[in-house]
């Protein structure tokens, strides 16, 4: 069992295999679980500053919801063909060994349920879905991906970009990208991810509670916990439960946490199911 240097001790991480393998563990997942796969994150220590648009600028903004849906155009391409990592793997073991029960990530990749977990909540939505703002409808990317090339003929050819966390690409110029309307009701499409300015419905907040109270630890990987979404469950779960963070750099929930390992997710994660296997 071998880590990259790191803050946290081998004790701290000894002290995380034991309490895992008692079972009952609740995960919550970040967006450095998956850096390994490719994509990036908002806050790492690589990340990248970007101004996000809101969900009032997309509702209220023909030209906001234009300069998404061309960099989302660009950026679903290579967002697409990012496949789990060892992380991923290693949290799906755990999970088909008993040792994890309910996990709630905050990623919209999808990346946990490919690698074969089940009964993931996807707390802040899925990329590989899109939601009409005006009828509700939710249909899949990928079909709207496919008339976005038919209505942007030679635009993916023409651009390129870096890939963003939330699937859309940095690109500068989106003029003349042509946006389409539900096929539905003739509405505004908006991916089904929960964007800036935007509240977690209450039922999934319940459910991640729910996750969290019948657990007999709580496990955060990848996660700064700058937001409230996030860290609202090691609040709820502080007090009554141990509580460990595995995550590079400092996060909001360290002073609630028993354990916090500055490892990598990935090797981390790799390290406690060989452990345990």
């Amino acid at each position: 069992m071998s880590l990259a240097q790191g803050t946290g001790s081998s004790l701290d991480l000894h002290w995380l295999i034991d309490e895992i393998g008692n079972g009952g563990v609740a995960v919550l997942c970040g967006a450095g679980l998956s850096t390994d796969s490719g994509i990036p994150d908002y806050r790492g220590p690589n990340a990248r500053p970007r101004r996000q648009i809101t969900l009032q600028e997309f509702s209220r903004s023909e030209q906001f919801r234009q300069r998404y849906w061309a960099r989302s155009y660009v950026g679903f391409e290579k967002f697409e063909v990012a496949g789990p990592n060892a992380g991923h793997h290693a949290l799906a073991a755990l999970q088909s060994r008993g040792y994890v029960g309910g996990i709630i990530t905050q990623n919209v990749d999808g990346l946990q349920q490919e690698a074969g977990s089940v009964g993931v909540i996807d707390l802040h939505g899925r990329i590989d879905e899109v939601i009409c703002l005006d009828c509700r409808q939710v249909t899949a990317r990928q079909q709207l991906q496919d008339r976005l090339r038919v209505a942007n003929a030679g635009f993916l050819e023409r651009h390129d970009g870096v890939i963003a966390p939330d699937g859309d690409a940095d690109i500068a110029d989106t003029a003349g990208f042509h946006v389409v309307p539900c096929l539905n009701c003739g509405g505004r499409l908006k991916p089904h991810v929960v964007m800036f300015g935007e509240t977690v419905l209450p039922e999934i907040v319940e459910a991640c509670y729910a996750v969290v109270d019948a657990a007999e630890m709580l496990l955060v990987v990848g996660s700064s916990l700058q937001v409230q979404s996030g860290l609202r469950f090691v609040r709820r779960a502080h007090g009554h439960k141990p509580v460990a963070i595995v995550n590079r750099g400092r996060t909001r929930g360290d002073a609630m946490a028993d354990v916090h390992l500055e490892h990598g997710v990935s090797e981390t994660l790799t390290a406690i199911a060989d452990a345990l296997d």
